[in-house]
């Protein structure tokens, strides 16, 4: 394929992803409220009494909720977005290697999905418990929904994507970009560089730090079992094959003299 094939052909896969991302975004506006009040569940947990959180703006709740449904209608059309990656990046996979495009698309679907997850049930409750703890009785927190919601959101689509990790490693070793000794020599960079992105995406507390680090170390060494596993092996020259076969007949030679 040529230049303009490629950049056609992404064309296509970006329009159909789009697409998708519509079509969950109608699909979750028709429920948007009860997303919305999981997302803001977590915060009110921890909110001491006389707290609320608050609107500033008349239009502030209309567009919060639009956001909402977006990033759910792009955790709804994950499976779809995924195949359209994954089908673009096949032409550089063999023939036998195209048969694992459907099945990692699910995968990368449920992946993203537990990312999500995780980051629900387990960083946010230490997280708002640790933002809420520095209240007093005399300065209570007020926190404004859509810029809760926005860091919320942010965090949730960080954490699905980081759980993609294995998969990337998994599809990166077999076009042989990368192998498990590569990742392992690269191992101190790895984690140095998974801390900067942890302190980066999460709130500047050591406990949130560690709960985005953390499954970030245990995904990259789950990354080089994948990438040792599955990694294109190494093919011989044909110089040193034709010199094995040849010492492999010498052998057979002398063995029946």
């Amino acid at each position: 394929m040529s230049l303009m094939d490629h950049l056609g052909e992404l064309r296509v896969r970006l329009v159909r992803c789009c697409i998708a991302v519509g079509l969950g975004f109608l699909a979750c506006w028709a429920v948007v409220d009860p997303i919305f009040n999981a997302l803001v569940d977590p915060l009110l947990a921890v909110l001491p009494k006389g707290s609320h959180a608050i609107y500033t703006t008349l239009p502030e709740g209309f567009f919060t909720r639009m956001y909402i449904a977006f990033v759910a209608g792009v955790f709804v059309a994950s499976p779809v977005i995924f195949y359209q990656v994954w089908s673009f990046i096949a032409p550089g996979l063999y023939e036998e290697e195209k048969r694992y495009i459907i099945p990692v698309a699910v995968l990368s679907a449920l992946f993203f999905m537990a990312g999500g997850a995780f980051c629900y049930f387990v960083v946010f409750p230490y997280a708002f418990s640790f933002f809420v703890s520095f209240a007093t009785e005399s300065i209570v927190a007020m926190p404004k929904v859509s810029d809760y919601l926005g860091f919320v959101l942010k965090l949730i689509l960080a954490f699905g994507l980081i759980f993609e990790m294995p998969l990337f490693a998994f599809f990166l070793a077999r076009m042989g970009l990368i192998t498990a000794t590569m990742m392992r020599k690269a191992r101190r960079y790895a984690i140095l560089a998974i801390f900067v992105v942890a302190a980066i995406l999460t709130p500047p507390d050591v406990v949130s730090q560690l709960l985005m680090a953390c499954p970030m170390l245990v995904l990259y060494e789950l990354s080089i079992l994948v990438a040792a596993t599955f990694g294109r092996k190494k093919t011989k020259p044909e110089s040193e094959e034709n010199a094995e076969n040849q010492a492999e007949s010498d052998e057979k030679n002398a063995e029946e003299a």
